[in-house]
């Protein structure tokens, strides 16, 4: 996401990252790898278990891509890391 990042900002797309790392090792990875978006801290993995991205047995997270309209309501949604062109082509459709 981090060299697409363009492509989602001309979307009006705010991309985000979440997973159960703590605050200070998403700073720190982030700063490593210029991540022009903001990683947030699900330590209890309380997201992960709602957006069904939790791994079988709640160990782990499986990299999942949703795309949240303004009114909440998710307009997309994939396992993996689908690109840009991929995951803004559900905009489009939904208009």
């Amino acid at each position: 996401m981090r060299d697409e990042i363009i492509q989602y900002n001309q979307a009006r797309v705010r991309p985000f990252g979440v997973n159960p790392a703590t605050p200070e090792k998403h700073a720190a990875y982030a700063a490593r790898l210029q991540l022009p978006f903001p990683l947030l801290s699900d330590p209890g993995g309380d997201i992960a278990r709602s957006y069904h991205a939790a791994k079988p047995w709640g160990i782990g997270v499986t990299r999942t891509v949703y795309l949240v309209g303004q009114d909440g309501r998710i307009v997309y949604g994939a396992r993996g890391a689908p690109g840009p062109e991929i995951t803004l082509e559900s905009i489009t459709r939904t208009g």
